[in-house]
């Protein structure tokens, strides 16, 4: 079977986030089929941007089959986001007929967390009479509403509100990584039988090729594990969709000075929050640049407790599934999730603690506690978290999952 799956942010573990695509793809090429993902040349996330050496913007990227749409740099949430996600869509348009001919895909799948790219994934599933599956990451256009402010009447969001109509109309089935979503897209447009639940999840291969922290980093930790009895550490984006607020400002409702809370990432609010720590003259605070993928388990194994926290939002109540909750998991270290959601994979594992969103002093609390609890107390709770994960989120299970789905379709 051939799989064309387009998502925009698709990443690897060479390159940084995103990683689904890359994971989905090689236990579908392990099954014997054949996989192309589409995706961007450029997105700020990503620790490396892919290399392509052709003008047809085809490539491996370990061992994975890559087409690279070339897409305009930019950085933050505002226009040059828009012209890049737009640029994608219109030049992935243009290719349609081309990819439905060269690689003739039996199912074509858009991925893209906005919406947009199902216009040319239905045209290319027209073309080439393949299946075509809409894979939700977040509920568009409604994360943007939300968590950006944006009015409905916003011209960027009836674009993708028409987006999300015509994918659930069009799609033959979707695919939801959210536990509850079902209902909202029925309501625009999707018959019931055709919703699926696939959720993220992690690669164990990856555990098992574990790279060495960078210098700088492991000297700046080892440094603060000299001053501090305890580290408390967030990994991961440094966007408005992750309440580092609450983080920051919980340092200061902590009466035990030993613990460090340590920031590690990148993303478009991180000047901001560095600005807060200083403005709030917050001494336990620190910020650390991202690392590499493969880097990530030997940051988490310095960390005492990791943290974790969302905004209260009605976004939620779809459910959630970031994938630093199952790095944190296999870490086999205890977590604070702040959080008021469908779902909380935490609670379900007894791996941690979850309270309440933006409540710095709940949070600080949770991690006191946590911090205080006996070693062979915290380490049952990590495990806990551990088993949950390789029980229940190997993608060889989830890949064998979706392909389950998609089989009902042809």
């Amino acid at each position: 079977m051939n799989i064309l799956l387009i998502n925009h942010y698709a990443g690897s573990p060479e390159m940084g986030m995103e990683f689904r695509p890359f994971y989905l793809a090689r236990e579908w090429e392990k099954s014997g089929h054949n996989v192309l993902i589409v995706a961007a040349s450029y997105y700020p996330l990503r620790s490396t941007q892919p290399q392509v050496s052709n003008k047809q913007g085809y490539c491996k990227i370990e061992n994975v089959n890559y087409l690279i749409i070339k897409t305009p740099k930019y950085s933050g949430n505002r226009i040059g986001r828009i012209v890049n996600m737009f640029c994608f869509v219109y030049k992935l348009m243009i290719r349609s007929k081309e990819l439905a001919k060269q690689f003739n895909p039996d199912i074509v799948i858009a991925s893209s967390t906005y919406p947009s790219d199902i216009y040319p994934a239905k045209r290319i599933s027209k073309l080439s009479k393949a299946k075509l599956v809409f894979e939700v990451h977040d509920v568009w256009p409604m994360s943007p509403m939300l968590l950006g402010g944006l009015s409905k009447w916003h011209p960027f969001i009836m674009l993708m509100q028409h987006g999300e109509n015509y994918a659930c109309k069009k799609a033959d089935c979707l695919i939801s990584m959210l536990p509850c979503t079902k209902e909202h897209f029925v309501q625009h447009g999707l018959e019931e039988h055709k919703w699926f639940h696939v959720p993220n999840g992690i690669d164990l291969e990856t555990y098992d090729i574990i790279e060495n922290l960078p210098d700088s980093h492991l000297k700046k930790i080892n440094q603060i594990k000299k001053e501090y009895k305890h580290l408390a550490l967030y990994a991961g984006t440094h966007g408005i969709a992750n309440s580092l607020d609450t983080i920051i400002e919980s340092s200061q409702f902590i009466n035990n000075k030993e613990i460090a809370i340590v920031l590690l990432g990148k993303g478009p609010e991180k000047e901001n929050l560095i600005q807060k720590s200083k403005v709030l003259d917050l001494k336990n605070i620190f910020f650390l640049d991202p690392v590499p993928k493969s880097a990530v388990p030997e940051l988490l194994a310095v960390a005492d407790i990791l943290l974790i926290a969302w905004n209260r939002s009605q976004l939620y109540k779809y459910g959630i599934s970031p994938n630093k909750i199952f790095d944190y998991m296999m870490a086999a270290k205890p977590v604070v999730h702040a959080v008021e959601a469908a779902n909380d994979l935490i609670k379900n594992a007894q791996c941690g603690i979850s309270i309440e969103p933006e409540n710095p002093e709940k949070f600080a609390e949770a991690i006191a506690f946590l911090c205080a609890l006996p070693t062979v107390e915290k380490e049952q709770m990590g495990m806990n978290g551990k088993n949950y994960v390789i029980n229940n989120h190997t993608y060889k299970h989830l890949a064998n999952k979706f392909l389950e789905y998609i089989s009902i379709l042809l």
